[in-house]
């Protein structure tokens, strides 16, 4: 009885009747180390050793201390229950975003669901926000490769799917946390961003499927008496924080054609622009493409155009000086 599979979650994972839980995608890992390909460099560390909340962090391999660099801190997708940075699809695409941006990447390894059912995620990936802004202390942290390389005045949230919802609450968290956190985003990178509703939009009426499929994940990794509208998951319902509160200048949020969370980010965007917060949002849409198709499929032209789409959205703070 205890291989009975009583809840199949494709493809992320399967429940079986003991309790026990297999997951079928964002499971395998590469070390980090140079990558001979962008010549890019990493290393894991240690953000939390409380709750054991680590990070891959990025850079190029060829630095000086002058002049530093922006600092992308990364949240990855995998709908809160799967994946890390050590994946190795998440590991190659940040590699290629280090090499096109010529940034510094923190990949936040933030615990997953249902092991640590939400909010732990949101808390995670805060606490190394957190981590973060304590190198603009005298007495904070001193990861050398943040106090020699970055410059904490250029901060960057960048997510996808799940990661990029992430960043959306971060962003909030940092305008309103009191006491208030020493650290300015400049811009967050939503990357096919992952926000849900009850009521269909879009291509949700006529792709009942795929609909099916992301009220399970959300329901299993979110138990909550809110369903599909509860304010992490849908940004618009009665209780969810107004957007005027983003603590950024600018917001790039793209979608992808096929995807059936693309309604919910142009919806999101067109939100954005109409309400009372004073930054720039762009968006760009991946014409012919499904949900994360640049993490699996990182040498494909369009996702090169993305790469280089989100470099220049990183790197517009140095061309104007900011």
């Amino acid at each position: 009885m205890g291989s009975e599979i009583v809840l199949d979650l494709f493809p992320w994972l399967k429940v079986y009747r003991d309790g026990t839980i297999e997951r079928t995608a964002g499971v395998k890992v590469v070390p980090p180390g140079l990558d001979p390909q962008t010549h890019v460099f990493s290393k894991d560390i240690l953000i939390a050793p409380e709750t054991h909340v680590s990070a891959r962090i990025y850079r190029p391999n060829f630095l000086t201390k002058h002049p530093k660099l922006p600092l992308v801190v990364y949240l990855h997708g995998g709908a809160f229950c799967v994946a890390s940075p050590a994946n190795p699809n998440y590991h190659t695409s940040l590699n290629k975003l280090v090499a096109e941006a010529d940034v510094i990447v923190l990949s936040v390894g933030y615990r997953l669901a249902p092991e640590y059912p939400l909010p732990t995620a949101y808390q995670d990936s805060w606490a190394a926000l957190q981590w973060v802004a304590s190198h603009k202390e005298e007495d904070g942290n001193n990861e050398t490769w943040i106090k020699d390389f970055v410059d904490l005045d250029r901060v960057y949230l960048v997510g996808d799917s799940a990661g990029a919802n992430i960043a959306h609450h971060l962003a909030l968290r940092i305008k309103d946390s009191d006491p208030g956190l020493n650290l300015k985003i400049l811009g967050i990178g939503m990357i096919h961003p992952y926000f849900w509703g009850t009521n269909p939009i879009g291509s949700e009426f006529t792709d009942g499927i795929r609909k099916e499929l992301v009220d399970k994940w959300w329901l299993y990794v979110c138990p909550s008496d809110k369903g599909c509208d509860d304010p992490l998951i849908n940004p618009f319902v009665d209780g969810s924080p107004d957007l005027a509160g983003l603590g950024c200048d600018r917001v790039l949020v793209i979608v992808a054609e096929k995807d059936i969370l693309k309604d919910r980010g142009r919806f999101y965007y067109d939100k954005l622009v109409k309400s009372e917060w004073k930054g720039k949002a762009e968006i760009m849409e991946n014409e012919g493409e499904d949900h994360v198709f640049h993490i699996f499929s990182p040498e494909s032209d369009k996702a090169k155009s993305l790469f280089k789409r989100l470099a220049a959205f990183l790197n517009q703070g140095m061309a104007v000086g900011v």
